[in-house]
């Protein structure tokens, strides 16, 4: 079979090779993958950033945003059969440690994923264990039923802290998790929607997802915007994507005394933090991670198949094998949102 591998170290490596399906072991499925979503942990394997250099082994198969139908079953698995059409979580957890038996197994101490510690969905068929496989509706696009697991992010978000209903809310950083954090937040019922990023094709999907008001952080002043939009309170919940010291430090300057922080893109290295200011403006700090398995899969489902959020806007690309390697480049000249790859 046809998979796209991160090939060397470094920057790039990114190629198509031809590889044997894994017959599944005890508790493992084979999948025949229907649709799967480049992201941004694919993008940080493709820049060989060091928190992805020291956990793999290449060359690896990439992916964890991965539908499709299972084609055979292990010994001793008995949540889904030959057939189901499926979606994956991306966390494969122990569900022996301390947060898996607390009801936090997307904190799992001995977490593994497809696509990083053994091979992913970038391929015709990949080979996980049946713990990560959600059900979904026959009637589910696979464009749709590929975004699952990162849709689940944004639900995470919307609903973790004090949740968005009638809050004012402001997402900076508007990748495809971030304009489906906007979807989410509109769908359960915040007052106001603040979306804001320098990409013109983000902030206006930003705007097709529900946002009240797009802000390009190049060429507008965040805070002068936010402080008219609310009187000059501020924002009751502030969620950080960008995974930049500016962003970081804008989400904080927008948020009302007392409001919502939710970091969900972390900076790639540490940055300064004045403490100081935090005493004053007293906000209560969320750091977001994964989805919380399952129930924020649920939630997801729910949103979809009811027609309260349609994440088709954020799907741009649909690209066979042979031609995934070009959706790194896409991603990288900020000419996509959200390709996915589609075998053949």
């Amino acid at each position: 079979m046809l998979a796209v591998c991160k090939v060397r170290e470094g920057e790039g490596g990114i190629a198509v090779e031809e590889r044997e399906p894994r017959d599944p072991g005890p508790g493992e499925i084979l999948m025949k993958v229907a649709a799967a979503g480049i992201c941004g942990t694919d993008m940080q394997i493709y820049y060989w950033a060091p928190r992805m250099a020291r956990r793999m082994e290449l060359p690896r198969v990439l992916g964890h945003e991965a539908c499709g139908s299972v084609e055979a079953i292990g010994d001793g698995v008995s949540n889904v059969e030959v057939g189901d059409y499926i979606s994956l979580e991306s966390h494969v957890y122990c569900g022996t440690c301390r947060p898996c038996r607390s009801g936090k197994a997307h904190l799992c101490k001995k977490t593994i994923y497809p696509g990083v510690s053994f091979d992913g969905g970038f391929a015709e068929y990949v080979t996980v264990p049946s713990q990560i496989a959600w059900k979904n509706p026959p009637e589910l696009p696979i464009e749709v039923a590929a975004m699952m697991e990162p849709f689940g992010i944004a639900v995470h978000s919307s609903l973790t802290g004090s949740g968005v209903s009638g809050k004012t809310v402001l997402v900076n950083g508007c990748g495809p998790i971030g304009l489906m954090n906007v979807a989410t937040s509109r769908a359960l019922g915040a007052t106001r929607i603040i979306a804001c990023d320098i990409n013109p094709l983000r902030l206006s999907t930003a705007e097709k997802m529900g946002a009240d008001r797009s802000v390009n952080a190049s060429e507008e002043d965040l805070q002068a915007i936010i402080r008219d939009m609310t009187g000059g309170d501020g924002v009751d919940v502030a969620i950080e994507y960008s995974g930049t010291e500016v962003g970081f430090n804008a989400c904080f300057e927008a948020l009302a005394k007392g409001g919502d922080f939710r970091l969900v893109g972390p900076p790639p290295k540490a940055i300064p933090v004045d403490f100081t200011h935090w005493v004053v403006k007293c906000p209560e700090m969320q750091n977001i991670h994964g989805r919380r398995i399952w129930d924020n899969w649920q939630v997801a489902s729910e949103l979809v198949s009811s027609g309260s959020v349609d994440l088709g806007p954020i799907h741009s690309h649909s690209l066979s094998i042979e031609e995934g390697p070009l959706g790194f480049e896409l991603i990288r000249e900020g000419k996509a949102l959200k390709p996915l790859i589609v075998p053949r």
